[in-house]
């Protein structure tokens, strides 16, 4: 076994950059759109900041945001595509706003019910957890190009939670996070990172963090806030029990 993968598993997740439809908030997943001309340059400030990690595995969602992330971050000459990487299928909901459905269906949560004509909770649940049957065959370092609303579901499958656990895990463009294990409790999956700007990763990877877990979850709520995310007060509220 070569010294590259004979080395624990820990997945960098990373979400797509910039495109139209995250600016103006719209719901995308089949739909095949690029990245916007900023969301490129971010991609490309992204290779400066994974050069020196050595990659074991590199996998990505289908979609063509994601791969044009993953390539434009020097990392697709080794790319494989993992179609379950893919982002929630929203069918009937595919290009709208959520505050435009919630018009229709004020108690609406995809977490919970899912999208007409698209993915069901169900469904999106057992398709991350063959994700990570499959993941945790690997070792070494693994980069993962995918999208928010799967990404935050795939967080806390990996820790173990029920889907609607992914509702306290935003994900926002441009983003790294890092799932692994506890290296003194080798079973016990852990978010070592999460939603972490892709240019302040290299102040915060495992073996060098010194940043403050609470100084990290605060600024991740701030970055989906500003990004016109839906985190309500409730959900802060419920990130404060667990501090």
């Amino acid at each position: 076994m070569s010294k590259l993968t004979s080395v624990p598993l820990c997945l960098y997740l990373i979400r797509h950059w910039e495109t139209n439809w995250s600016l103006s908030g719209q719901l995308t997943g089949r739909t095949d759109i690029p990245l916007t001309e900023h969301g490129e340059e971010e991609a490309r400030a992204l290779a400066l900041q994974l050069r020196d990690i050595p990659f074991a595995h590199v996998l990505t969602s289908p979609r063509q945001r994601a791969r044009q992330a993953c390539d434009l971050s020097g990392l697709g000459a080794k790319a494989e595509i993992e179609p379950d990487l893919a982002e929630w299928d929203y069918g009937d909901y595919e290009g709208r706003q959520s505050d435009d459905i919630h018009k229709q269906r004020p108690d609406w949560n995809i977490f919970r019910d899912g999208c007409p004509q698209g993915e069901m909770p169900e469904q999106v649940s057992t398709r991350a957890d063959r994700l990570i049957v499959h993941l945790n065959t690997l070792r070494g370092n693994v980069a993962l190009f995918s999208h928010g609303q799967f990404g935050g579901v795939l967080a806390a499958r990996w820790i173990g939670l029920v889907l609607a656990g992914a509702t306290h895990f935003p994900l926002g463009t441009a983003s790294v996070s890092i799932l692994c294990y506890d290296p003194r409790h080798k079973n016990v999956a852990v978010i070592a990172l999460w939603n972490a700007a892709s240019h302040e990763i290299r102040d915060q990877l495992p073996h060098t963090s010194t940043s403050d877990p609470l100084t990290m979850k605060q600024r991740a709520i701030e970055r989906w806030e500003n990004e016109g995310g839906e985190l309500q007060n409730q959900h802060k509220s419920r990130f404060k029990e667990i501090e």
